[in-house]
């Protein structure tokens, strides 16, 4: 077995028991007898529910069974109870690896019109991220609302880029700037499991949640928990040091180039606090840029 097919195989099975444990047996339907030593389904209940032998499933958890048909991995599922993108995640773990070796990443760069149309939203706070969560390219607002203490062209710096997840856990000034930061960091955590899965191979992400994983405990026990979730939409809560509380609706759009790129954006509901914070952030950072400020200007850097 090859290394991008033991790392899977190893992520297949955590996964698998990690959602056999959260399944009570009253939850499957199943008459527990006596004391259990561990929390949720035993291997031969779970097979039981799935329709596949104890065998199977027991090499299926330990990564010695490649290839497992589709309609077995849909049994297993619905035995399971997963929603729609735990049950995409499984899917990708249980397929054979793309290559043989993890590839080295090439630099990702962002389109040149899906640069201009961001910086075309002057109003809207607008990031282009790489699958990875690398920033590639943000508009003026984007940049003063998410990383003012950046320099505006960090992303055109491939070797030295923001990553907004490597922010979230290890910049003092990104952790400061959510005032859910909880609710922030399991959602982020729970949307990078699902790329990681999707890209065993990408050397370049593994790296990622490997220095994450050692540099922030935080992380480690949120991922050792395999949450999976496609955040596409939502709210987030700011303390922003310019402007104070602010409540934004975020979403994620899928660039349709087969990249990875996914442009975010934020907007506020017209007519409330958060509407008028953003607009003033909006003003500045113009002034800023037309040089009455210091926002926007390569101020400190992590």
């Amino acid at each position: 077995m090859n290394e991008a097919d033991a790392s899977a195989a190893g992520a297949l099975g955590e996964f698998l028991r990690s959602r056999r444990a959260r399944l009570s047996p009253e939850d499957a339907g199943i008459v527990s007898y006596g004391a259990r030593r561990v929390p949720g389904l035993r291997r031969e209940e779970l097979a039981q529910l799935a329709g596949v032998s104890t065998t199977y499933y027991a090499r299926l958890e330990q990564g010695q069974s490649a290839n497992a048909s589709e309609t077995v991995i849909d049994a297993i599922a619905r035995a399971l109870g997963l929603d729609d993108d735990e049950r995409t995640h499984l899917h990708d773990l249980a397929k054979p690896a793309k290559s043989k070796r993890r590839r080295a990443t090439r630099p990702d760069t962002a389109r040149p019109s899906t640069v201009r149309l961001i910086n075309a939203m002057a109003d809207v706070p607008a990031v282009i991220m790489g699958r990875r969560t690398e920033v590639l390219a943000w508009n003026r607002l984007g940049h003063a609302l998410l990383a003012g203490h950046y320099d505006f062209t960090a992303p055109s710096h491939p070797d030295d880029r923001p990553n907004l997840t490597r922010m979230l856990f290890l910049d003092r000034h990104t952790r400061e700037l959510y005032t859910r930061w909880d609710e922030e960091a399991a959602r982020a955590v729970a949307s990078l499991r699902l790329i990681a899965g999707r890209h065993r191979d990408d050397r370049a992400l593994a790296d990622l949640v490997g220095e994450l994983t050692i540099k922030s405990d935080e992380f480690a026990a949120l991922w050792s928990k395999h949450p999976v979730h496609n955040c596409l939409s939502g709210r987030k809560y700011f303390h922003h040091p310019e402007v104070s509380h602010v409540e934004l609706d975020f979403e994620i759009l899928h660039v349709p180039d087969g990249a990875g790129h996914r442009l975010l954006t934020y907007t506020a509901h017209p007519g409330t606090p958060s509407d008028t914070a953003l607009r003033l952030l909006a003003s500045h950072t113009a002034l800023a840029e037309h040089g009455y400020g210091s926002q926007g200007t390569a101020a400190r850097k992590r």
